[in-house]
């Protein structure tokens, strides 16, 4: 009998209906109940899959035999070409191997084990990897990708991240760089950055191509000696070219990678110098500038960035915490800082302190050099007084690069600081000023690199999401209420004549709201209470300093009700003061919701139904409007939800986290300006 014959003997179907209105489907002896509720909604795809598996690699009505390696595989053309678009340009494109009188067809630079494991998923869409070895997955990965299985090269990417190990983790990332494949491209490189002393030895990472080796010692996380990186370079070159003296091609690529004024002098003069891979001036330049920040190392304004460390990058970690070896070196009661206890602490303890004066300081010390770009400090705030400070860091405890300074800004509670990547080992906090005392109090220190995305103009961050939350730090300082800071709970629905919402007498100060730290800032929405008919005249004014304000809308004469949505040009924002000037029920304004900036679908939407935009607020000469400032506002609403992994590389292969506004603040100022302002300024 032949295969075809037993297939189809052994799928014959017996339909057998009994009264309680169950249907009864027997097929190789298995039985699948349909109830009534799922009549109509049939799916036997796993019988399917079983079925057509009956017919791989069976010379049983197959038309086409491929041969890979001297093996034989009996296929069929129409499924071939129903699965694959390769095969269907292969063999119905009018080339020679859609003749159907040829019924054998050589594939070659295929491996015979691969393609077996492929024509097995062709045919039942499913396999199993867990037996297979590293080389067939490789080979099996290069024939998916050239066949176009998108959902098979996925799910093997995913599975190749899962089994990788100091052996086999070069191999996969060449191969992920050739098919451009960037999730498991930047999984791997994790990898090795994360095992990047014990990969840089082995003879796997000496055999990587020159794109990937190039692109792995490019990385500021792959951290280890640089003199090991440059002996990596001289050992990769030799193992490529050994036999081509003569006829090496440059590589200059590569050796451009090595980071010359990461060595030491002694380093330099000694190895590097005579190894003919480096021009010798390049390494009199590299002394040159060793021996200029040796010099310089007490100006304060020396910048890390600009000697190019290499650090650990830890994703979405907290890295200063005694797990991970980090102290806190200067400061009284050091041990509380790094606890972990953000709860516990009250005017006796619980916190870290130093004295307010040009000496004193709080610092800490990680594991070694971190790449970070997040830093959270608690302030103490167990009651309404405010602190200003600054915070620094540096790889070496002698050059320093402020990366936050708020000394003209008031902050309270948790800081949520971000600034672009830099490399760390010291961290210091220095406070400038406390509204109350001479004493700066820091209760928790938290440091990361976290893969979010945020957006910078200076060192202040520019956000997209309400930051005037109780979830975000922020206070209403003035203004009556049933409920403390009832306009900020998020509740805008359960308001009604006795509760709900904050007001003020009119004629009489106002609301007041405090963010816990400057932002930029260039929209509001806010709900004014609305159960009857009434209409509300009012301004709004921010501050920095709870000392000097600006108006930022004005709607004195405009009859308000409800929902308003505000936007005005962008500035740097701490302290926000609602003030009611009319009601036209009674001498009270009410406010029952505020948001600040408003949120971005509402925010959005408004934009799309304004026909045009006019701003009635105070604006500092020069300094930016809000439609020009809007146009690269809008897309930071898209990047912060965006999760395609190819977009989220930087040119120095780091996660891309942030967006540098292209616009600039002013000492004293807390408008925002265009940033060639400031280039026309150096210039005169």
């Amino acid at each position: 009998m032949s295969t075809w014959q037993q297939h189809a003997q052994s799928t014959t179907t017996t339909n057998n209906t009994n009264q309680s209105g169950v249907n009864y489907n027997t097929n190789n002896g298995a039985k699948s109940v349909e109830t009534l509720e799922e009549l109509g909604e049939i799916n036997h795809t796993t019988v399917l899959s079983g079925d057509f598996g009956k017919l791989y690699n069976q010379s049983d009505y197959s038309d086409i035999e491929l041969v890979i390696e001297s093996e034989h595989f009996y296929a069929h053309r129409i499924i071939l070409a129903a699965r694959s678009e390769y095969f269907r340009a292969l063999l119905y494109g009018g080339l020679r191997e859609s003749q159907h009188d040829n019924n054998t067809i050589e594939i070659k630079e295929c491996k015979a084990g691969a393609f077996k494991i492929l024509l097995l998923y062709i045919y039942t869409g499913q396999i199993s990897l867990k037996q297979e070895k590293e080389d067939v997955l490789i080979d099996l990965l290069s024939l998916v990708h050239q066949y176009g299985f998108e959902q098979l090269e996925n799910s093997l990417s995913i599975y190749l991240k899962s089994i990788l190990s100091l052996n086999n983790v070069c191999l996969i990332y060449d191969t992920a760089c050739l098919f451009e494949l960037n999730a498991l491209k930047i999984h791997c490189a994790q990898f090795i950055d994360n095992y990047a002393t014990e990969i840089i030895k082995t003879s796997e990472f000496l055999a990587l191509s020159s794109e990937a080796f190039s692109s792995i010692i490019s990385r500021d996380s792959f951290h280890c000696p640089e003199i090991e990186i440059f002996h990596a370079v001289k050992n990769w070159h030799e193992y490529h070219y050994r036999d081509q003296n003569e006829n090496c091609p440059p590589f200059d690529n590569i050796v451009s990678k090595v980071r010359l004024t990461l060595m030491s002098m002694s380093e330099l003069l000694k190895i590097v110098r005579y190894s003919n891979l480096f021009d010798l001036n390049h390494i009199m330049d590299a002394i040159d500038a060793i021996h200029l920040e040796t010099n310089t190392a007490s100006d304060i304004n020396n910048d890390n960035r600009n000697k190019n460390y290499r650090g650990r990058l830890r994703l979405n970690e907290n890295v200063a915490t005694k797990a991970y070896l980090a102290q806190v070196i200067t400061g009284e009661m050091k041990h509380t800082l790094l606890d972990g206890d953000a709860i516990n602490y009250d005017l006796d303890r619980g916190y870290t302190r130093h004295l307010i004066d040009d000496t004193h300081n709080i610092c800490i010390k990680l594991d070694g050099p971190s790449i970070i770009n997040h830093i959270k400090l608690l302030l103490w705030d167990k009651d309404t007084r405010a602190y200003s400070y600054y915070i620094e860091v540096s790889v070496d405890n002698i050059n320093w690069t402020k990366v936050i300074d708020y000394r003209a800004y008031l902050c309270r509670s948790w800081q949520k600081l971000y600034f672009p990547p830099i490399v760390a080992t010291y961290i210091r906090v220095v406070g400038t000023y406390n509204t109350v005392n001479k004493v700066f109090h820091l209760v928790s220190m938290e440091v990361f690199y976290m893969q979010k995305q945020f957006a910078l103009i200076g060192d202040i961050h520019v956000p997209i999401e309400n930051m005037a939350t109780i979830e975000g730090s922020a206070v209403v300082s003035e203004g009556v209420s049933r409920m403390r800071n009832a306009l900020i709970n998020g509740d805008y629905q359960s308001y009604d004549w006795d509760s709900g919402y904050t007001c003020h007498q009119i004629g009489s100060g106002g609301i007041i709201i405090q963010l816990c730290q400057p932002y930029i800032v260039s929209s509001m929405r806010l709900l004014l209470w609305d159960c009857d008919n009434r209409s509300y005249s009012y301004y709004i004014e921010t501050s920095y300093d709870n000392v000097t304000w600006t108006k930022v809308v004005d709607k004195r004469t405009s009859a308000c009700r409800s929902w308003q949505i505000l936007t005005f040009a962008p500035r740097i924002v701490t302290f926000i003061r609602i003030c009611g000037t009319h009601n036209t029920a009674n001498e009270v304004f009410h406010c029952v919701h505020f948001e600040c900036p408003c949120q971005p679908d509402a925010l959005k939407s408004h934009m799309n139904e304004q026909t045009s935009i006019s701003t009635d607020n105070e604006k500092e000469e020069n300094s930016i409007e809000y439609e020009e400032f809007y146009k690269h506002y809008e897309p930071l609403f898209d990047s912060t939800n965006n999760t395609n992994v190819s977009s989220m590389i930087d040119n120095k292969t780091l996660i891309q986290t942030h967006t540098i506004l292209p616009f600039m603040i002013k000492s004293k100022s807390a408008a925002i300006y265009p940033i060639e302002q400031e280039n026309d300024e150096k210039n005169e």
